[in-house]
């Protein structure tokens, strides 16, 4: 029983520290990331109305939608965690010790070791040699530690030895990150949240919540604007945000502009630009109405599902508009609205006008010709509102990681022994990485020994 536990508890600890699961748990994570940039997360109602509901049904399931809280994902943050700690744990002692506890005796079996040695005759005795070797390595390279063994002087110095830790700094960096990454998960919340042009609200909704949460705070949208591309696709969406409390603007936080890239953030929570629409029955939509038979042009306004008369006895309603008319019409672009139209006499007509096209209802050849002039449209902003306490954990991670790597890439434990005897100094040396360079430093250094 004894045995087989152990065994067990062996082959656990081997795996945790095992490189293939660390690569593993790497390319898992990369893979979670790529998903979690295609598919949107807490998407938006556009991009649902867009995929089938099979797709939503798996997507949802798989925690697609909300990937970075799901529970294998977390598990892999878990798994990683505990096998750089296992990693870690495992090889530091040897490290540390090897930091710590330097090899003084420059005897024959370290030499053999090395790659890098030379030997010369200097004339004088060992106990003045000494002093001069250990003169010359304090000012050429670093403060040695001279050990004395049998008549023979070893000498000893070293740079950089702890840039050995730099991989274990990185290590810690990304523990660090995970840590930050599971406070922004326990106790941070993503939300979303519609604001019309001219209105404030304090409720947001969080994902996966059907209730409102206030956030203590309103927030007013004062305008909204959008621009758009030649081709009809929208350029860049802008709000216009106050900060208010007790329904009192709050200084340094009114009209702040948002846009995609620049939110606003207050008491640690930020809004995000994510999304814009129509605000619905505010807008005014405008028209020109002509009989095809000549005659001065009427001037019409009506409002969505508004019933308006036009002359001869007709009557006019807008029915729905877009701010581009692409997607449903690849031939043309711009703002278009769809009417219909009741005349007189005879069946009701469904019509499509077009703003940048004035001339387009002419091709329907009816007793009145429609001219779209535009719309005076209110926008609501679509907000993504998140709050994120650990995010200052993870830049401390991120910081800690850049310490780390500079560490780990930029920096060389470098090593130097002599060893005086019977009138002879032998050189050897050693580097963690950058040999060739080492090697001139070294081949440098023995150039000067000979000339002293």
């Amino acid at each position: 029983m004894t045995t087989s536990k152990r065994g067990f508890m062996e082959s656990a600890w081997d795996f945790f520290c095992s490189l293939k699961l660390s690569i593993s748990l790497l390319i898992g994570l990369a893979a979670t990331s790529i998903i979690g940039t295609v598919i949107p997360q807490s998407p938006p109602r556009e991009y649902l109305e867009s995929i089938s509901a099979a797709k939503i049904k798996l997507y949802s399931a798989l925690g697609f939608f909300d990937m970075y809280h799901s529970w294998w994902f977390i598990l892999l943050l878990y798994l990683l965690t505990i096998n750089l700690v296992a990693c870690s744990v495992k090889r530091l002692p040897r490290i540390w010790k090897f930091i710590s506890e330097p090899t003084l005796i420059f005897d024959d079996g370290l030499e053999k070791t090395l790659s890098l040695t030379h030997q010369f005759k200097m004339e004088g005795d060992a106990a003045t040699l000494k002093e001069k070797m250990a003169a010359f390595l304090k000012g050429e390279f670093a403060e040695p530690v001279v050990t004395e063994v049998d008549g023979e002087y070893h000498l000893f110095a070293q740079k950089a030895p702890y840039s050995r830790l730099g991989v274990y700094v990185v290590h810690l960096s990304i523990i660090v990150i995970f840590i930050g990454a599971l406070i922004g998960s326990f106790f941070g919340y993503k939300a979303y949240v519609q604001i019309a042009e001219g209105t404030s609200t304090s409720l947001v909704y969080k994902q996966g919540e059907e209730r409102p949460f206030d956030l203590g705070f309103a927030v007013r949208c004062e305008k909204f604007s959008v621009s758009f591309y030649d081709t009809g696709s929208p350029k860049e969406f802008k709000s216009i945000l106050t900060v208010l409390e007790n329904g009192q603007p709050v200084s340094g936080y009114e009209n702040i502009p948002i846009v995609v890239n620049s939110p606003l953030t207050y008491k640690g929570i930020t809004f995000y630009q994510s999304s814009y629409g129509p605000a619905g029955d505010g807008a005014v939509y405008y028209f020109t109405a002509q009989n095809s038979k000549g005659g001065a042009p009427v001037q019409v306004a009506a409002r969505k599902e508004e019933r308006i008369p036009l002359p001869g006895g007709a009557f006019m309603r807008v029915l729905e508009s877009t701010q581009d008319v692409r997607p449903f019409m690849p031939m043309f672009s711009g703002p278009a609205v769809r009417i219909e139209y009741l005349p007189a006499s005879g069946e009701p007509q469904l019509v499509v006008l077009l703003r940048d096209y004035p001339d387009f209802d002419r091709q329907r050849g009816g007793e009145l010709i429609f001219t779209y002039a535009g719309a005076d449209e209110k926008f609501y902003t679509g907000l993504q509102v998140a709050k994120d306490p650990g995010v200052w954990v993870v830049w401390a991670g991120c910081s800690l990681m850049v310490l780390g790597i500079f560490i780990a890439f930029f920096l060389s434990h470098k090593r130097l022994w002599f060893r005086i005897a019977n009138g002879r100094v032998t050189v050897g040396g050693t580097a963690s990485k950058n040999q060739p360079a080492f090697q001139l430093f070294f081949d440098g250094l023995t150039e000067k020994l000979k000339k002293m």
